[in-house]
């Protein structure tokens, strides 16, 4: 996988996201209360993350809930710098957990590395958040549109440049489309929507779209945002604009209805929670390791195939007992029911299927200390 250049330099215990959370009293005992948000537990300490921004809003529920549970002598830090950031810092020891939109990659040693860095255990890796892809856009006097993938893949690849392009008119027929000059907007960092979004190109766009699915973005030149926010206001700011961005974040942009089958689907967390079900693991991975393959060519009605599965990467083991249990308790919050819930609540993400909540739930009760 290529890999940016630009990195957020990530000071450990320094976040953007920072909430002190409470806790009767402090413990290093691996296996008691670890948080689920059903009482109290015997946590105490700081928990440094980071990576997702298509996270960040439910990373904030989820704080929230876990302050509920144990208190005021956590305290729980996540920085919202993207997810290729998010693994890189994991790996180095920066993070004790990243949150990230793609899964750890095998390119370049990255699920090789993330073992080392776990003291040679396979790192876990549970999703934790699943959402639909926004195609979000500015164009004055278009308030719907509907776009199919192989348009989309043409717009972004700078084929089509024009918002009134015939074959976009042919994907809006009731539509007056302007003879705006198109300014599509990516990522500038390396980011799990970014390889989410490519992947559906690739596989759904029926070869318009050449490049393979990266967390970086494959083509040079263009106007680009760092960040889910960075992307946005990119966006938000010029007329003909169009950008990809988690849809919890799209706020008052135009949506697109993207083509699924014979129908145009807006999105949403029922239509990606559908695709996910559906779709196979990732092969190769260790049983800790809930990757999962995103069919991008759903055709089922109301599916929404361009969506993100966001994971939580963690080790096995930590050298502290005061880091696993911290690790643990949190973690086992957010992909609990409660957790997805709140998630669902601030965010407009879908909750888990039962069968992969109950298996990720299984999977972070392993944590524990060396």
């Amino acid at each position: 996988m290529k890999r940016s250049s630009l990195r957020r330099a990530i000071v450990p215990g320094i976040a953007v996201l920072v909430l002190a959370l409470s806790g009767c009293a402090a413990g290093n005992d691996t296996g008691g209360d670890t948080g689920t948000g059903s009482g109290s537990g015997d946590l105490s300490g700081t928990l440094n993350g980071g990576g997702s921004s298509a996270q960040e809003s439910a990373q904030a529920a989820w704080r929230a809930g876990f302050q509920g549970a144990n208190g005021d002598a956590v305290t729980v830090n996540y920085d919202p710098v993207g997810s290729g950031t998010g693994r890189e810092n994991f790996i180095s020891g920066a993070y004790l957990f990243a949150g990230s939109d793609s899964a750890l990659s095998t390119d370049e040693g990255e699920l090789d590395k993330a073992t080392e860095r776990c003291g040679g255990s396979p790192a876990i890796e549970v999703p934790a958040y699943v959402s639909p892809i926004a195609v979000v856009y500015n164009l004055q006097g278009v308030d719907d549109l509907q776009l199919s993938a192989p348009v989309i893949a043409q717009i972004f690849n700078g084929t089509i440049t024009k918002w009134d392009d015939p074959l976009i008119a042919a994907d809006n027929p009731d539509a007056t489309l302007p003879d705006t000059t198109i300014t599509p907007v990516h990522r500038s960092d390396d980011s799990g929507t970014t390889s989410n979004f490519t992947d559906y190109l690739e596989k759904a766009a029926e070869g318009k779209w050449a490049d393979p699915h990266d967390g970086v973005w494959p083509l040079k030149g263009g106007e680009a945002g760092e960040g889910t926010s960075g992307l946005v206001a990119a966006v938000k700011a010029g007329d003909g604009t169009i950008g990809y961005a988690d849809e919890s974040q799209a706020g008052d942009l135009g949506v697109a209805k993207i083509k699924v089958g014979s129908e145009y689907n807006a999105p949403t967390a029922e239509g990606a929670a559908q695709v996910l079900a559906e779709s196979p693991r990732t092969e190769g991975r260790d049983a800790v390791d809930m990757a999962i393959d995103v069919d991008r060519t759903a055709t089922d009605s109301g599916a929404y195939p361009l969506m993100l599965t966001s994971y939580l990467i963690a080790c096995q083991t930590y050298d502290k007992a005061s880091d696993a249990d911290l690790v643990k308790g949190y973690l086992s919050y957010v992909v609990s029911e409660e957790g997805q819930q709140a998630a669902a609540d601030q965010a407009g993400s879908a909750p888990l299927d039962s069968s992969l909540q109950q298996e990720a739930a299984g999977i972070v009760e392993k944590i524990a200390a060396k």
